[in-house]
């Protein structure tokens, strides 16, 4: 009996310890946006998440775990994502001023069915 209980002590946060769900595809959440640079909307872009990140992981795109290109409207939208932590970064180009752009930041997704607005920002 004693050794029982003595499992269940150790079952119980190593079950709870596994379950605890990760960032990235498998949830209900939805990151949406635009991707603009100045006033511009940048349509086509193609725009990186990085699940689990708070900070940049560069500009090398084969750090990124996904990848969606925004429509004519410069829209995009990263669906069933769990709640956590991303990175975003978006690459396009401005055909107002003919160049190339880039740009990126992090955002948070806070509860399991949340619509996260996100403009993403890029520069020259």
């Amino acid at each position: 009996m004693k050794k029982l209980f003595l499992y269940t002590l150790y079952l119980i946060p190593l079950c709870l310890f596994l379950s605890c769900a990760k960032e990235g595809p498998g949830g209900k959440a939805v990151i949406k946006g635009r991707v603009m640079h100045l006033s511009q909307p940048i349509p086509g872009a193609a725009v990186y998440i990085k699940y689990g990140a708070k900070e940049s992981p560069g500009t090398d795109i084969t750090y990124y775990d996904a990848s969606v290109n925004a429509d004519a409207n410069a829209n995009y939208e990263f669906v069933d994502l769990k709640r956590g932590d991303y990175y975003l970064f978006a690459v396009g180009y401005d055909s107002v001023g003919v160049y190339p752009v880039s740009g990126g930041m992090p955002t948070e997704i806070k509860s399991k069915t949340e619509t996260v607005l996100v403009e993403v920002q890029v520069v020259q």
